[in-house]
């Protein structure tokens, strides 16, 4: 059975709670062209980052934009989950001196689940089997890089150094029924690993939370879910790593170590899907040159950078892949929008064909 892995950060963060339905109810251009993007590659499972935590969204989005149309796609099955962005933690965390602000929540955010995730698709999900881990404190990561403050302190307030979570949004294993086996989708959406000061807290998080899987695809019994149940997964499951992970192996801000070690661990491969429009429009582009421009995936501020994924288990076999970046002259050109202004998506979506 070929299955069609995708993810795709929607830029469908919205400035209030409740926002992102009424859009979805009025209409809006980004709306129908993220809808027409989504149609077109038509995949059996998609992952969806920056899509604000609310079921009715979710459902909204996938009954009146995605299944709509003679070209409709039905993804009868769906996951979402509270997340940590917008959460107050009551403490000063960003150092700004004050204790209220969105750099002040578990996740960066200005109202509880604002950046969230979602998981839609073809197949049945096994929802009671899902494991979260929005708790997990990010000093009971093995090897934590928690960042320091001025003389060598911890930068974060004593009381949350050890309870501040790893997660800026969540780490969901989802599991989906495809054909006679489960398939597990690990989600996630690390914070970026920029908008910091010289502690850089946010590079640091952002290397962890993208090490958590390593640790996770190794069994590891130090990583503990919101039920309690401790360890990660068994090497007798399937696996596929999903999601926007905000770091690029070859440039940016992140830490290209850990994004590399993700790529080449041992259960998972890395296919490096591809576009035909992204070295266009890097050449449009006054910043340096990307060392794999085929292979961007999002356009930040001027900047080309592969920042999603789709990483399968090593023993899946690959069919195809590929990245949603038309070339400036082809006809869904404007689906995506011009380099100074988006239409869809400041991401792009992408896509990995596998046999299951």
């Amino acid at each position: 059975m070929t299955l069609r892995l995708a993810t795709f950060n929607v830029a469908l963060a919205r400035h209030a709670p409740g926002a992102l339905t009424a859009e979805l109810i009025a209409g809006s251009p980004q709306l129908d062209a993220l809808a027409r993007i989504i149609r077109h590659i038509r995949p059996d499972v998609l992952v969806l980052n920056e899509f604000d935590y609310d079921p009715l969204a979710l459902e909204l989005f996938r009954s009146h934009y995605l299944a709509a149309g003679s070209d409709g796609l039905d993804l009868p099955y769906s996951y979402t989950a509270p997340v940590n962005t917008g959460v107050p933690s009551g403490y000063d965390l960003d150092g700004d001196g004050r204790a209220d602000g969105p750099g002040d929540a578990l996740g960066f955010g200005t109202f509880p689940g604002q950046y969230g995730m979602a998981l839609l698709a073809r197949h049945p999900i096994d929802g009671p089997s899902v494991r979260s881990f929005t708790r997990l404190p990010w000093a009971a990561l093995p090897g934590a890089s928690l960042p320091q403050g001025p003389q060598g302190r911890h930068w974060y307030p004593a009381i949350m150094a050890d309870r501040l979570p790893l997660s800026s949004k969540s780490h969901w294993d989802v599991p989906i029924y495809v054909g006679s086996q489960w398939l597990h989708c690990l989600i996630a959406h690390p914070t970026p690993p920029t908008f910091d000061g010289t502690e850089r807290r946010n590079y640091h998080r952002n290397r962890d939370e993208i090490r958590f899987w390593q640790r996770y695809l190794d069994d590891d019994s130090a990583l503990v879910d919101d039920r309690g149940h401790p360890g990660g997964l068994g090497d007798d499951r399937l696996v596929a790593v999903m999601g926007d992970l905000n770091a690029d192996p070859l440039a940016g801000s992140g830490c290209h170590a850990a994004i590399e070690e993700l790529r080449r661990h041992r259960r998972l491969q890395d296919p490096v899907p591809r576009s035909p429009g992204a070295r266009q429009w890097q050449q449009r582009s006054p910043q340096p040159p990307h060392p794999d421009a085929g292979s961007l995936t999002s356009w930040l501020g001027g900047f080309g950078l592969r920042l999603d994924y789709v990483l399968p288990d090593r023993r899946l076999p690959i069919h195809g892949c590929g990245v949603f970046w038309p070339h400036p002259d082809s006809r869904r050109a404007s689906w995506i929008g011009t380099p100074s202004r988006y239409a869809a998506s400041d991401h792009r979506l992408v896509w990995v064909d596998t046999a299951v």
